[in-house]
């Protein structure tokens, strides 16, 4: 019997390393990767990743008037370093993450996604290869309409916790979302006292309603479940588009040979009675939608929070050492 993690490719799903750790991600044959700044900093506090951080300070150095400057320019290099490397190993593209500070912000995000693809393209890596990474604010949203439509710059919408953040990014023609299903369980078990089955997971059935609008309407946004607490979260969600999986996941599937059937089917959609909507040109409506949904509101908020603060946390470090 093959292991799960086959088991699952096979059910159409692409499977996709949720790491910034290069061992890792090698021994399951990933078609992706994604990064954020938590997983990079992680990863740089690691001894092997050094000759990149040596690589990313010597450029910030050079690039910048002032040490916030040369700060900036070494953390956007970084990202850029672990992206090259990951991009030696998994033959599809790699996720690299606009600074969550500019989540509200419109045009600071353009232009820092589009400054990072010029990185890429500095060191030979062409564009096609990568996914910007943003937080599914309005501005967000909005900003990645703009990269796809004007510039041909592929985006992946992140922090992502509702049906209307989900539609309104299908309508901005975004390449692909990146819907959280276990930060959505944390909620519900924080707020309910309970604990749930895999079947009853609020997460998982956050990304089904989206998969299945998504597949009724004709929508070609690829839906990228993530955040994984269990594996059944995972085998729940058999035939989503994409999962992206952390290693401690992969290697559970890795090594189970546990029956594994499909259990999202894009045909099925099509009987299903879903109410259409659309937001792109209605600002008011996403927010009062989206407003409406508590666990999503303060899921974004929380979620923004923490990439914020751990791109400080790798700032520090990194001004440290131009200092140094």
């Amino acid at each position: 019997m093959s292991s799960q993690l086959d088991q699952l490719k096979k059910t159409g799903t692409t499977v996709v390393c949720d790491s910034g750790d290069f061992a890792t991600i090698d021994k399951y044959k990933p078609q992706d990767a994604t990064t954020n700044p938590s997983l990079i900093l992680a990863a740089s506090k690691k001894e092997e990743y050094a000759k990149l951080m040596d690589v990313a300070i010597e450029y910030g150095k050079e690039h910048g008037k002032d040490i916030d400057e040369k700060v900036d320019s070494t953390l956007d290099r970084l990202l850029v370093e672990f992206g090259k490397e990951i991009l030696q190993i998994v033959p599809g593209k790699v996720s690299t993450e606009v600074d969550a500070r500019f989540s509200f912000d419109y045009q600071a995000s353009v232009d820092k996604a589009l400054h990072i693809i010029e990185l890429y393209k500095s060191i030979g890596i062409d564009k096609s290869r990568v996914l910007i990474k943003l937080a599914s604010t309005w501005e967000g949203i909005k900003a990645a309409h703009t990269l796809q439509t004007e510039h041909g710059v592929n985006c992946n919408l992140t922090l992502m916790f509702s049906l209307p953040q989900a539609i309104a990014a299908a309508e901005a023609g975004a390449y692909l979302i990146s819907p959280f299903v276990g930060r959505i369980l944390d909620w519900y078990k924080a707020s309910t006292k309970k604990d749930y089955s895999a079947q009853d997971d609020p997460g998982v059935k956050s990304v089904q309603a989206i998969f299945n609008y998504y597949k009724k309407y004709g929508h070609k946004t690829i839906v990228m479940g993530a955040s994984f607490r269990n594996k059944g979260e995972i085998t729940e969600l058999a035939g989503c588009d994409y999962l992206t999986i952390s290693p401690n996941l992969l290697e559970e599937l890795y090594n189970s040979t546990d029956d594994l059937p499909q259990k999202l089917i894009a045909s099925d959609a099509q009987k299903l009675d879903i109410p259409k909507k659309s937001y792109i040109n209605d600002e008011a409506l996403f927010r009062f939608d989206f407003n409406e949904e508590a666990m999503a509101v303060e899921k974004l908020r929380e979620g923004i929070s923490k990439f914020a603060a751990d791109a400080i946390t790798l700032k520090d470090i990194l001004r440290k050492k131009i200092d140094g």
